[in-house]
């Protein structure tokens, strides 16, 4: 992450929340673990009431957004949000940071690994899109109900995670490579 990017991220921040964290985001303040950025998004996991939560922040060109998998964080709004907020103004060098790696650079399973992780199921989805390829198709494609595509598409944008999330994302590449070049209607 340039120094622009943490900058940028640190500035989105401090208007988003208050400098003094509140009483419930102080018990979470140093507790988190796995902390990694990329670009302007950071992501971490902490210990809460509940389980373990992952909690991520990602600023875009005009808007910060933020998200928790725990029950009330579909939209960023919980405390876990603000205590990963402040403990990354606090200490940035403690998140490591991670490299992405396009698609052409691919060329074992930890590049794999990374660039499934760095590439959101519904960005695979809106570049199928743009090749003329719909969700739908994608699903009847792979056996799998339409109603379900969407409800791991959208758990993971909440940070929650089914198990076959990582099968649907190397079947997305599967026909991106072998269908999509084409931009045959399907």
């Amino acid at each position: 992450m340039s120094n622009s990017d943490i900058k940028a991220l640190e500035e989105a921040i401090q208007k988003h929340w208050p400098a003094k964290p509140s009483d419930k985001a102080k018990p979470y303040m140093g507790k988190f673990f796995q902390m990694t950025r990329t670009g302007t998004k950071i992501s971490a996991k902490v210990e809460g009431n509940y389980g373990t939560y992952t909690v991520s922040i990602q600023k875009d060109d005009q808007r910060l957004s933020s998200v928790c998998s725990c029950y009330i964080g579909k939209y960023g709004n919980c405390h876990h949000c603000e205590a990963l907020a402040l403990t990354f103004l606090s200490n940035s060098s403690a998140f490591r940071e991670t490299k992405t790696v396009d698609l052409e650079g691919i060329s074992d399973f930890n590049d794999l690994k990374r660039y499934l992780s760095g590439n959101t199921l519904d960005s695979l989805l809106k570049e199928l899109r743009s090749k003329g390829i719909t969700q739908k198709s994608l699903a009847e494609s792979i056996g799998m109900n339409t109603r379900h595509l969407s409800a791991v598409k959208a758990s993971e944008l909440r940070n929650r995670y089914y198990n076959e999330l990582g099968a649907v994302k190397l079947a997305c590449l599967w026909v991106l490579e072998h269908l999509g070049k084409n931009g045959t209607k399907h």
